[in-house]
């Protein structure tokens, strides 16, 4: 079976940075379902305090021009949820990029509608395997007006990555986030709009 016709049944709900917020508790249950084993080893950087933290910071309302986040609900239930912002002038997005080619200042140029930043796609893992996450990037990328997308993934997690690659994505670099305990996370890029 066609694992996007596997989330026919499910429903969007495309939220603001204030909206998001008023959500709060529902976006750390969907994270705490979706990062199960990742928190139960213990990582620091997937402690759900470390990934609220960031939460709130890309809400913070001083900081959050063109936040927005996409909850998939299957049967009345938050199952996924996907989010990202478009980069402004002089973002901090692009710290510490290492590109594998090319001028760093020519492709880190932006001016608030070059790139969308998708930051989380995550879907509980009960429910992976059936084209939720694809659903969740195309429901949250598939009417942007940037012209590309970025987003960073572990090079040790084959599975996000095979399914970017078949997504169109492809790499471009490296990037450690200034976060607390952050890892070495692989660059991707992909043209839009999604076709």
């Amino acid at each position: 079976m066609n694992p996007d016709r596997k989330a026919t049944a499910l429903t969007f709900h495309h939220l603001s940075a204030e909206q998001a917020r008023e959500r709060r508790t529902e976006i750390e249950d969907v994270f705490r379902g979706s990062y199960v084993h990742a928190i139960e080893a213990g990582e620091k950087f997937e402690a759900p305090e470390a990934f609220m933290h960031r939460f709130d910071a890309y809400t913070d309302p001083s900081r959050a021009a063109g936040f927005e986040l996409v909850i998939a609900e299957l049967e009345g239930r938050a199952c996924g949820q996907a989010w990202g912002w478009p980069l402004h002038e002089n973002t901090a997005w692009w710290g510490g990029l290492q590109l594998d080619e090319g001028n760093a200042a020519d492709f880190t140029a932006e001016n608030g509608s070059r790139t969308f930043a998708l930051s989380e796609i995550m879907v509980r893992s009960e429910l992976t395997g059936r084209g939720i996450a694809h659903a969740l990037h195309n429901e949250l990328l598939g009417h942007r007006a940037e012209q590309r997308a970025t987003l960073l993934v572990r090079p040790d997690n084959t599975r996000a990555y095979t399914t970017y690659r078949n997504w169109g994505w492809y790499r471009v670099g490296t990037l450690t986030p200034s976060w607390p305990d952050a890892p070495t996370f692989d660059v991707l890029i992909r043209d839009l709009p999604i076709s």
